[in-house]
């Protein structure tokens, strides 16, 4: 669900996985490569560069740089990075970047995945509306592979 008030992207998925089982598909970063289609140079680490290459089809030419913010065990990830698509994946100053959250809790039935993307009012239209859109329907891509992921 795009959130133009508030220029933000929220995804929420139902998971019928342990939430450990959840964190460490989120956080292992060979894991998080199987299923969010990349190849990354090291492991995710708090205040750490994370650096790599895309694998998902129609992608492999787009750099992953991202800069891991959090990592509070079975509860948050999050981490910055920025739109390859205006032709620079480095922070640069004034260039906050876009943040993702993972935010875990338990529920009845397992356990909710709250995704959340925000920081688009710093790209500048209409490159903002076109990365929401485009965004949104990755996000939508990624809860999926993310979903058959965990249960293989």
């Amino acid at each position: 669900m795009t959130d133009a008030d508030n220029d933000k992207i929220v995804k929420v998925v139902e998971l019928n996985a342990p939430i450990s089982r959840v964190w460490n598909a989120l956080t292992d970063h060979e894991e998080f490569g199987q299923w969010f289609r990349v190849s990354l140079d090291q492991p995710f680490e708090a205040g750490v560069k994370s650096t790599g290459q895309m694998t998902y089809p129609g992608h492999e030419d787009v750099a992953w740089v991202a800069y891991i913010e959090r990592m509070e065990p079975e509860r948050l990830f999050s981490f910055r990075w920025y739109d390859s698509d205006e032709g620079s994946t480095e922070q640069s100053e004034g260039q906050p970047g876009l943040l993702v959250e993972f935010r875990l809790e338990e529920v009845p039935d397992g356990m909710r995945l709250t995704i959340t993307e925000s920081g688009f009012s710093a790209l500048p239209d209409p490159r903002r509306i076109e990365a929401m859109r485009s965004n949104e329907e990755g996000w939508n891509i990624q809860a999926d592979n993310l979903t058959e992921h965990l249960s293989a």
